[in-house]
């Protein structure tokens, strides 16, 4: 890089809907640059704690790692964690040779400034990670100079879910190395008692299992598991180790009574969960997209899952399967008994659905909430009943009505609340966000499902958890006068093995008991129930417990109020959404949340106000956005916030369009690089090349019009693309004018006036008339070409296309072009920004790749959604043809042919 950066930390944070989950991953070792590592060790850790804490249900984690560096030079030590999406981050420390760097919290916006200052002087970065399903990454890398030690210290804190009648608590270990002391240890205190313990992990062999040392009686439980080095060995000599997989602490409490109200130091939480209560049958609408993108393992193991769901149907149930792509289709004209017979039909007719047609979202969302208002009108089900609408889709709408507020809309004025939506996204090419925010005003929740090998699994694992409704309009009241400020207290349903959670704050303090009245349609006959508190009674309990975390109950309060406020905010607009932030910011500061209107700074404890690090998480996460909306330093010009992708392993991908302009999205820094190619026309550039998928996509360049005496610089833009596959001897030739498909001998010519959707086992093939190309092979990454027209008689400009690659993942690390190679990681700095020549684009420094470069922020144009205008894209825009991003020179990447 040319110089060090002498410390720097990157940090994660996408949150989401689940269940908790952390990993600790190892201390890398990472050889310092221009260094020479004069020991074998480097970096070593020697000690690794992970401390858990549960009052009631409500769990405060501190994970510690300790390390030394024991090479003779500076080494850069990574500490990886992955936390549960649901946790909110309330601490970060790191102590250096005794000298501690303590985290504090601050609104975003504060944040951020003080961070654009130390990035300015080049002393620190940021970074976004992707990760897994449960999880959301914090990482963090420092500088360790030879000989010294360094303390991580990471705490955060979440409500564990009541899930198939067990609270979960999951740790994913992966160390990585020998670790000379490791400890999981957890300590739980339940009021109510504790009914049973139970610990998996799927690293436990017979070896390890007795290690786990596990009790429970009466209000407290513990689990200890500390295997010695020698027992964490892969074999008596080996220097692996077996502590990778899941580690897993489940119990419940007991159910003697339904319902637990605890009050403490002016505050209450209560817990609703009874047991023995009779099933009420329950009305099924199955909204199931069906379109072409639906293609290959996505059909088949929604198939696979629908199969195993309508087999697990009781006979009290109704149901009906709803089938959505341009047109749609149903199985049935309305809502029908679930009997074997019915049963047996409907698994027949879903062996058979086949994927075809582009995404009438709401036209199929409609159909199922209008057949459950028929049923309840027509009483062909049972009053007591609860109905509900379950929707599957893997794409946006591109049909029928596509504005997405409108059909949040119609979806809210059709159900009237009365049956909950339950999205379920498969995939990553989707509007995550949207469906969160159509289900939560339609009283349900979205789950997002995973395109793997076990996405039939997930696909049943979420019906499990609404299979079995016992109550409907569930409603928790508290006297009005003594209580204020509650969290969430009436549900549409409650399912069997989950749990209620409602938690207030005490206004009257002389008061000494309050008394919590249920209310709910059950089975067989509307129920009530009713709990008492006593305050002396509850703290007289408490006491019993001095291991945990004080004040527990209030900050279990604050978590569920500001989960609830974001949640609020993001479907509320104007004036009620400017309340609702507002108040979630004031209490993320007051308790010391990292949310996503905060942000924790680490500082120098001799200088507060130059922060080393900044931790943010996210807006609630169902998608993360490629760019971002900010503020510059130098303009105070808003960027423009132009597509969202979904959580999880983000793919890298990009753009081409225009001049030609490359974009390429870096997700991990949510921000763009951009530059342009300047070649003359004619020029045929190589843009993708992978050995490995056989996959090939060059570009012909085409000039503007141009006058015999017309001696201004010619704009060159890509008026030919040429995509194939080698390994299957397919070729696609795409102009402004024609699309034609060479499969093998096979030629096949289609014209932009064409509506298009060609499916082969190694193909598939989308033109929408007059606007674009969609192409995949082998279901492999997805190509979009954009047909730019211009008025034909225009005296300059002449008809063009533009590129974008999706899923870039599918490709292989062997990928490079002009495109192809930024689609593996690549990490850049910016610093000193400042003012440019134009005072609407800042310049700053850009370190990448050992290069220095000066960089230019501005805007580049995207047509994934507008076609015919574009929106604005903020990226830093790389000079000179790329020179010092790209790998080598931009003639490098001429080639002969389209093809070639």
């Amino acid at each position: 890089m040319g110089r060090h950066l002498p410390f720097y930390i990157w940090l994660a944070f996408i949150p989401v809907l689940v269940s908790s989950d952390f990993l600790v991953e190892q201390l890398r070792n990472v050889k310092k640059r221009n260094t020479i590592d004069g020991h074998p060790k480097g970096i070593e850790i020697y000690w690794v704690k992970i401390d858990c804490s549960v009052t009631s249900r409500f769990s405060r984690n501190v994970i510690t790692s300790r390390a030394v560096n024991r090479a003779n030079v500076s080494k850069e030590a990574f500490f990886d964690v992955e936390l549960p999406k649901t946790a909110f981050i309330t601490n970060f420390t790191m102590t250096i040779d005794g000298v501690t760097y303590p985290g504090t919290i601050k609104e975003k916006e504060v944040a951020q400034k003080q961070y654009q200052k130390a990035v300015s002087s080049g002393r620190t970065a940021g970074l976004v990670k992707a990760s897994g399903r449960k999880t959301e990454k914090f990482s963090v890398s420092v500088n360790v100079a030879a000989a010294s030690k360094i303390t991580f210290e990471l705490t955060y804190e979440e409500l564990l879910k009541r899930s198939f009648g067990k609270y979960e608590l999951f740790i994913k270990v992966n160390p990585k190395q020998l670790v000379n002391k490791f400890e999981i240890e957890a300590n739980i205190f339940e009021p109510q008692g504790i009914s049973d313990l139970e610990v998996e992990g799927t690293f436990l062999n017979n070896e390890l299992l007795p290690l786990v040392q596990k009790s429970y009686s009466g209000k407290k439980a513990h689990v200890l598991f500390s295997p010695t080095i020698d027992q964490q060995r892969t074999c008596d000599n080996c220097t692996t180790s077996l502590l990778q997989g899941d580690f897993l602490i489940k119990y419940d409490v007991n159910r003697d009574i339904p319902s637990n109200l605890q009050i403490v130091n002016g505050y209450f939480v209560h817990f609703f969960a009874p047991k023995n209560l009779a099933h009420l049958p329950k009305n099924v609408a199955f909204v199931i997209d069906v379109s072409g993108s639906m293609w290959g393992s996505k059909i088949r193991q929604a198939k696979e899952a629908m199969i195993k769901i309508v087999e697990d149907l009781k006979e009290d149930d109704h149901f009906n399967i709803i089938l959505f792509e341009s047109e749609v289709r149903k199985w049935k004209d309305g809502i029908i008994k679930a009997t074997p017979e019915n049963v047996q039909e409907a698994k027949y007719f879903i062996g058979n659905i086949t994927e075809s047609g582009l995404t009438n979202f709401n036209g199929g969302l409609m159909a199922g909430i209008e057949m459950l208002n028929n049923a309840h009108k027509l009483k062909i089900v049972p009053e007591r009943s609860a109905s509900l609408t379950i929707m599957l889709s893997d794409g946006e709408a591109n049909v029928g009505e596509t504005d997405q507020f409108r059909i949040q809309e119609n979806a809210k004025n059709a159900s009237q609340g009365k049956y909950p939506l339950y999205s379920l996204g498969f995939g990553y090419n989707l509007d995550y966000g949207f469906l969160e925010r159509l289900s939560k005003v339609n009283n349900g929740v979205a789950r997002r499902i995973y395109d793997d090998s076990d996405a039939a699994l997930q696909l049943q694992g979420f019906y499990d958890e609404v299979a079995n409704p016992l109550l409907t309009d569930v409603a928790l009241e508290y006297p009005e006068n003594v209580i204020s400020d509650v969290t969430e207290n009436n549900f549409k349903h409650y399912y069997d093995g989950s749990e209620l959670v409602v938690a207030g704050r005490i206004t009257d303090n002389d008061l000494n008991s309050i008394t919590a009245e249920v209310k709910a349609h059950g089975a067989l006959k509307d129920l009530t129930f009713t709990e008492q508190a006593d305050v002396e009674e509850t703290a007289k309990a408490f006491e019993e417990q001095k291991y945990i975390f004080g004040e527990y109950i209030e900050r279990l309060w604050a978590y569920l109020t500001i989960r609830q406020l974001l949640e609020k905010s993001s479907i509320a607009t104007g004036y009620e959404k400017g309340n609702l932030t507002a108040k979630a910011l004031e209490m993320s500061l007051k308790y010391k949340f990292v949310t996503p209107l905060t942000s924790m700074i680490v500082t120098k404890p001799e200088d507060d106000e130059e922060p080393e690090v900044v931790a943010d998480k996210p807006i609630e996460g169902r998608n993360f956005f490629l760019f971002v909306m900010e503020k510059y330093p130098i303009t105070n010009t808003p960027a423009i916030q132009i597509k969202s992708y979904p959580a999880g392993d983000l793919p890298h991908f990009g753009k081409i369009d225009g001049d030609p302009h490359f974009i390429i999205a870096v997700p991990q820094k949510e921000d763009a690089l951009c530059f342009n190619i300047n070649e003359d026309p004619g020029a045929v550039l190589s843009l993708i090349s992978d050995p490995v998928t056989g996959i090939v996509v060059n570009g012909q360049l085409i000039g503007e019009k141009k006058s015999n005496n017309d001696v201004r610089e010619q704009n060159t833009y890509f008026g030919k693309l040429g995509i194939a596959n080698i390994h299957r001897n397919i070729k696609i030739e795409i102009t402004t004018e024609q699309i034609i498909l060479h499969n093998g001998v096979k030629r096949t010519a289609f014209s932009w006036l064409d509506e298009v959707i060609l499916q082969q086992p190694s193909l598939t093939l989308v033109i929408k008339r007059k606007k674009s190309m969609e192409v995949s092979m082998d279901n492999g990454a997805k190509f979009v070409v954009i047909l730019h027209q211009v008025w034909k008689k225009h005296p300059l400009h002449r008809d063009f296309l533009g590129f974008y690659t999706l899923d870039s993942h599918r490709l292989s690390q062997q990928t490079h072009g002009l495109l192809g190679q930024f689609f593996r990681p690549i990490d850049f700095d910016i610093l000193e920004v400042h003012p440019g020549s134009d005072p609407e684009k800042p310049d700053a420094t850009m370190v990448v790749k050992n290069n220095w470069l000066t960089v230019t922020r501005g805007w580049q144009k995207d047509y994934t959604e507008d076609t015919r205008h574009g929106l604005n894209v903020p990226c830093w825009f790389v000079h000179n043809n790329g020179e010092g991003l790209i790998d080598g020179v931009h003639t490098d990447y001429i080639v002969p042919s389209i093809f070639g």
